[in-house]
């Protein structure tokens, strides 16, 4: 049954009840409304720039979501030394990186995990500017400026830090998944307006 028809079933029921029947309230739509029609009235007033629905994740952003998720909490051993046995795995992701600052490695390595690694050859970064410099080449990047709701699964950019969008919050904030974030893979919310832009996955 359609909300249309229990909606209308309501209203009979109503004017059997009770009759006459009492004004529907605000929110009541009226007989025969689509469907599409009440979806756009509930959006008509969501507070401008909120989502007024969970955004999905792209083609692919699934699989690169799984990967990151299951490594939250992965820290370094010891705390400051931008190593530990599995943050090295996340550095074989990359061609040549050594020790050191490693969400690029992260994100390296969770592309890869996905089935959707970085660059031409699939080589992994080590630097954020050459993250964001292969995906403006390869079409990938997407600017970050008014209007711009990046999906699931995307690489998020800011200067010098790379994470992964998680979910876009119902005010417009990003929770995101960041290796590298205070000596670990950690959860964040950052405002939308943070990030310089975003890698499109898949």
């Amino acid at each position: 049954m359609s909300l249309v028809e229990v909606l209308d079933r309501i209203a009979e029921l109503r004017a059997v009840l009770a009759p006459p029947p009492a004004p529907p309230p605000a929110a009541t739509q009226p007989a025969g409304s689509s469907f599409s029609t009440m979806l756009q009235s509930a959006g008509a007033s969501a507070p401008l720039g909120a989502p007024a629905a969970a955004v999905p994740a792209g083609p692919g952003g699934a699989a690169l979501l799984a990967a990151v998720q299951g490594e939250v909490g992965v820290a370094e051993q010891p705390p400051g030394s931008n190593d530990s046995p599995r943050i090295a795995q996340y550095r074989q992701a990359t061609a040549g990186s050594g020790v050191g600052p490693w969400c690029a490695y992260f994100t390296s390595w969770a592309a890869r995990e996905a089935g959707m690694p970085l660059g031409d050859s699939g080589q992994g970064f080590g630097r954020v500017d050459d993250v964001y410099g292969w995906a403006q080449r390869t079409g990938r990047a997407v600017p970050n400026g008014p209007g711009v709701v990046p999906r699931p699964g995307d690489l998020i950019v800011w200067d010098e830090h790379i994470g992964v969008v998680e979910a876009v919050l119902p005010d417009g904030s990003l929770q995101t998944i960041e290796g590298n974030s205070s000596d670990q893979v950690a959860r964040r919310t950052h405002p939308a307006r943070s990030a310089l832009g975003y890698v499109r996955m898949g």
